[in-house]
Formats: C-alpha cells, sequence, structure tokens
C-alpha cells in the first residue's frame, strides 16, 4: 500500500488551513508543517503542558507530493527569487516620500521567504510598519535616518528559536541598538519578538535538531529550561508557526499589544481566528 494517496489528501487540507481565513498567502515551509499539523494533531493538546512535536512526515516526501500540485494552491507563494527579495526602500513602502517622515518601528526578519510572505498579506500596511530581510542589512540610510527622526522608535526582530536566530537578533542588536554601533541610529530599541523555546512549547510546535548545540551566549531573559533545550540542540523554524496565528501575533506587537477597530482587509480575513482568541504568544 502506498502513502502517496493519503499525502496527497493531507496536503489538500493542509492547504486549506494555511491559507484560512479568508485565502491568506503562505511559504512552502509553512505549508510543510501545516501538513504535519494534519498528519498528527497533537499540537491541539493543553498549552500549560510544554512539549513540542518531531515532524510525522520528511521534508523530501513532502517536496515530491507537492512539486505536480503548485498549480492547485493559489495560495502558495512563489519559491523566493533572491534578486527579488524584500530590501529597504523597495517593496516595504506603498508610497516613496515615506523616508521623509519619522518611522516609530520597523520588523527585521531572520528568513527572507517570511519577511515576503508578511508583505503579500499587507501587514507592512496594516501595521505601517517597514518589514526587512535580515540579509539585506545593512538599513537603508533613509531608513536609519526616518527612525532617528521618530525619537524613541522600535526595532522588532523576528527569528527562529535557534543558534542562528539568536544570532541574527543579537546583530541587530549590537549594530542599531542604543550603545550599539557608533553609526546606528540614535535612542532606537532593538527587542525580540520570538521565536524562543517557551513559545514552541507552548504552541507545541513542530520541532527539529541543529548540526551542534548552542554554545554561545544567551539572552538573560530565557528560562533555565529554555537555555537546555537550546543547549541540546534543538530548532523551530518561524515557519512552524501556522501563518494566521503569526500574522496576528506579529501585528499586535508591532502595535503593542492593541488591535484596534477591524477595518482593513487583513483584519477581516483574521477575524475569525482573533475572536477565538488563541493568537497570542504565551505570556510568562
Amino acid at each position: 500500500m502506498t502513502l502517496r494517496p493519503l499525502l496527497d489528501g493531507a496536503l489538500t487540507l493542509a492547504a486549506d488551513r494555511a491559507g484560512a481565513p479568508g485565502g491568506l498567502r503562505y511559504t512552502e515551509r509553512q505549508l510543510y508543517y501545516e501538513l504535519c499539523r494534519v498528519l498528527q494533531p497533537l499540537h491541539a493538546g493543553p498549552r500549560r503542558i510544554p512539549y513540542t512535536l518531531a515532524p510525522p512526515v520528511r521534508y523530501g516526501r513532502f517536496a515530491a507530493a507537492l512539486a505536480t500540485r503548485r498549480d492547485e494552491l493559489p495560495g502558495l507563494l512563489p519559491p523566493l527569487d533572491p534578486a527579488a527579495a524584500v530590501t529597504p526602500g523597495t517593496r516595504t513602502a506603498a508610497e516613496g516620500d515615506l523616508y521623509d517622515y519619522g518611522l516609530p518601528r520597523l520588523l527585521v526578519c531572520q528568513s527572507p521567504a517570511i519577511a515576503a510572505m508578511l508583505v503579500a498579506n499587507d501587514l507592512h500596511l496594516e501595521a505601517a510598519c517597514p518589514i526587512v530581510a535580515a540579509d539585506g542589512l545593512p538599513l537603508d540610510p533613509r531608513l536609519t535616518a526616518a527612525l532617528e527622526r521618530a525619537g524613541d522608535a522600535v526595532v522588532h526582530v523576528l527569528h527562529d528559536a535557534s543558534p542562528a536566530g539568536l544570532a541574527c537578533f543579537e546583530r541587530v542588536r549590537a549594530e542599531y541598538g542604543s550603545g550599539g554601533a557608533v553609526d546606528g541610529p540614535a535612542g532606537v530599541r532593538v527587542r525580540s519578538m520570538g521565536l524562543v523555546p517557551r513559545h514552541a512549547t507552548a504552541l507545541h510546535l513542530t520541532t527539529g535538531r541543529g548540526p551542534h548545540a548552542y554554545r554561545g551566549l544567551l539572552p538573560a531573559g530565557l528560562r533555565p529550561e529554555e537555555r537546555a533545550w537550546l543547549g541540546g540542540g534543538r530548532t523551530v523554524e518561524l515557519a512552524a508557526v501556522g501563518p494566521a496565528r503569526l500574522l496576528h501575533t506579529v501585528i499586535r506587537q508591532v502595535r503593542g499589544g492593541a488591535t484596534g477597530p477591524r477595518r482593513t482587509p487583513l483584519r477581516s480575513r483574521v477575524r475569525t481566528a482573533r475572536e477565538a482568541g488563541f493568537l497570542s504568544w504565551p505570556t510568562p
């Protein structure tokens, strides 16, 4: 008996869930993790019991099943073209004169694919926040000047729960945070939006293991169990978070936890999920 028919049916359901509600756009990695949730629905367990899950299907098997079905999935974003990655001054703003004003917030994404997904779902417009990929650093000088003009600006860093994710956050903080590089924007606060291990375990995300344990300096805010989690070599990609949950979490964090009235297309698309009350990062 072949597993291909089962995998095809699960892939269809995963695509429907990844795009819900309202036809969200999603990446191939996000679709893979949605498929893992379909095949292994243990993520629905109580959040008060922390745990992560091993992937029930290998990525190669998923990619083979997806190869002939891409055209059937309108919400699936095309593979990211490195030449068209999200960079400051191109796809981060709707108006050419954006940099003439102060920018109170900026979102830096470790993953270029996640940055492109957020832009494809209009989050930069919804949150009034430019979105850049970390591999596009250093920032455009016009953007750093706009952050300086805003006064008390905040740079949010969205990253994996992994050594590479922590290194990304530390790099941005060292370069642009208060007390960082001499030529960095003055007075800018750099904040980690996650992931961190407690997010991954509370949301019961699918995890993996890196090639080696993390031996670097860990952020002071991590709990002892999180330090042990990272020290054991575990990793969780940001793509493991469901698309709707990720979008709602990011906009809440960027806007200081307020969601405001539901007016824009993105708000209407995540209205159902918001009313269910499950799209916030776990609190300590």
